[in-house]
């Protein structure tokens, strides 16, 4: 919170794919790491920008700033993501939105949960849960990340194929955590990697969606990724994506 109060003033450079990146990134990542290393120290991690270290069955996964593209431009809706992975496996998934004073988490087979934070306190704990199935893909709210006009160009035809769906763009939080509270039906994401799904994928299975890439693969996941409330607009919305047209 402290670079996002002189986020103005900030340097930020692009990286080879295209995405943002910041001091604040690379210090937030590292901050998270060195808390967990001091409470785990023989846990492994891979961060976005602090890389791979160790190699053990038990793995932090982490994005100290998930959204740098909004943070430099001081909108609210940045995020911190920690995922937990034992053999393979994520079983703790967290979404921290710290400009918003809010903490979204889950631990497999615990549910999922949203919270407000008070000075450092976690308060007014409330369970996650998607919305009813929805009668059809074209009937879906769904939200598209990044923003449409910032999608780059090469997944453009990809997400065009949601056109006859209702596209949300004006999305509070990340549009997975919406499609967790139920206030979405579907959020797909372009151009992802396993640090900005781990703890997103968790979060919205355990409040009893779906998740995972546009191909039905799980975790991990690189490319584009769709979170969605029950499995028949899912496996809809993923033929619909890979589509090359020809009804294939």
């Amino acid at each position: 919170m402290r670079y996002f109060a002189r986020v103005q003033e900030l340097p930020h450079e692009q990286k080879v794919d295209g995405s943002v990146v910041t001091e604040a990134d690379l210090a937030v990542e590292e901050e998270v790491r060195r808390v967990l290393l001091t409470e785990r120290p023989r846990d492994a991690f891979l961060g976005e920008e602090t890389g791979e270290l160790g190699d053990e069955r038990r793995r932090w996964i982490l994005d100290g700033i998930d959204g740098t593209l909004v943070f430099v431009q001081g909108d609210d809706r940045w995020q911190t993501l920690i995922a937990l992975e034992e053999d393979g496996q994520v079983v703790v998934g967290v979404a921290i939105v710290p400009a918003q004073r809010r903490i979204w988490y889950a631990a497999r087979n615990q549910g999922a949960f949203v919270a407000d934070v008070v000075n450092g306190r976690i308060t007014g704990r409330r369970r996650l849960q998607v919305g009813e199935p929805s009668s059809g893909l074209e009937a879906c709210r769904v939200g598209v990340l990044p923003p449409i006009e910032m999608i780059p160009a090469r997944y453009r035809a990809e997400v065009d194929r949601l056109a006859n769906a209702a596209v949300v763009s004006d999305w509070s939080v990340h549009g997975a955590l919406l499609v967790a509270s139920g206030e979405l039906d579907m959020a797909v994401q372009v151009g992802g990697k396993v640090w900005d799904y781990a703890p997103l994928s968790l979060i919205v299975t355990e409040a009893g969606g779906c998740f995972s890439g546009d191909r039905g693969q799980h975790h991990p996941v690189t490319g584009t990724a769709v979170f969605s409330r029950d499995e028949r607009v899912h496996k809809a919305a993923c033929e619909l994506l890979i589509s090359d047209g020809t009804g294939s």
